[in-house]
């Protein structure tokens, strides 16, 4: 076990996964999970979660499949990169730490896989924090076209359909993925050390890939793992998330432009914010990590109310 400010790096077996994820708290404080994105990792709580477990809340950052020391029990299972593949990881997660409810708070690849969460088992989720709102995948209306601007925002997407893309994320990963940091958060200055920090954990054999077969899944131009087949069907359906959510949007947000997830917000049938913040790129948590603890908090409390 290491320590950071992250708190201790454990592991457990999680299903398919022997996940590796950082805990700090109180064990019996209420449980919040923190969800990364592609391209980040755990980093991007390094100030998200420190005031979570000052207050009181049982903190745990793992890393998503394909990422850092997360690594599959069984070098069979396919290297999928599916909504419900990540999903599921969640349930699993929670399981094997024995929680039964928590609050379930991600950006990115972790924004989807906690809305997965929260809309197929609405009773282990106690609230839902997410950027870019409803990040349940539409896979049977891939096919149609973005208005020009936002096509041009998703060509690193369009590039990974490709057997280009797949060699070309494997080979220069480092350098792939600190370009999308810049485009994805335009005002956010980080340094070098920063940035190397985070792609430590794209040095996982299976982030390629994973991040290959998530992004030629979403648009229909590959299968699906078929333990996930029963999931991928009732997400099709668009379910509903009925759990407590705060939404953010970043006004410098480069991947989703602000007002690109105002025809999303029927999806919520609860209690549903969407906030926008100036100034936030992509990386919410790390541009803005008080922004995003302040939320998750206000979930927490209104448990305890």
């Amino acid at each position: 076990m290491t320590e950071s400010t992250l708190g201790t790096l454990r592991r457990v077996r999680a299903g398919v996964l022997d996940v590796a994820f950082h805990e700090s708290g109180p064990e019996d404080g209420p449980p919040v999970l923190l969800l990364h994105g592609f391209p980040y990792d755990v980093h991007a709580f390094l100030d998200v979660a420190p005031p979570l477990a000052a207050r009181g809340c049982r903190v745990v950052v793992p890393y998503l499949r394909g990422f850092g020391p997360t690594q599959f029990v069984d070098a069979a299972t396919p290297r999928s990169g599916e909504q419900a593949a990540i999903g599921a990881d969640v349930l699993a997660l929670l399981d094997a730490l024995h929680i039964q409810r928590a609050v379930l708070a991600g950006f990115d690849w972790g924004g989807t896989a906690a809305c997965v969460a929260a809309a197929l088992w609405p009773e282990r989720c106690a609230g839902l924090v997410t950027l870019n709102s409803y990040k349940i995948q539409k896979i049977a209306a891939a096919a149609l076209p973005a208005a020009p601007e936002n096509e041009m925002r998703y060509w690193y997407q369009f590039y990974f359909h490709g057997e280009r893309g797949r060699a070309g994320l494997d080979a220069n990963r480092h350098a792939f993925c600190k370009l999308l940091w810049r485009l994805w958060s335009p005002t956010w200055t980080f340094d070098d050390a920063t940035y190397a920090r985070s792609a430590s954990a794209f040095d996982n054999p299976d982030f390629a890939p994973i991040v290959i077969h998530s992004y030629r899944h979403r648009h229909g131009l590959t299968e699906g793992d078929p333990a996930y087949a029963h999931l991928e069907a009732r997400l099709a359906q668009q379910p509903e998330i009925g759990v407590p959510t705060i939404a953010f949007d970043g006004t410098d947000d480069g991947v989703m432009p602000v007002g690109g997830t105002e025809n999303l917000a029927h999806h919520f049938i609860g209690r549903y914010v969407h906030r926008v913040v100036p100034g936030a790129g992509h990386n919410l948590p790390q541009e803005k990590p008080a922004v995003f603890a302040d939320a998750v908090l206000e979930l927490v409390d209104g448990l305890q109310e």
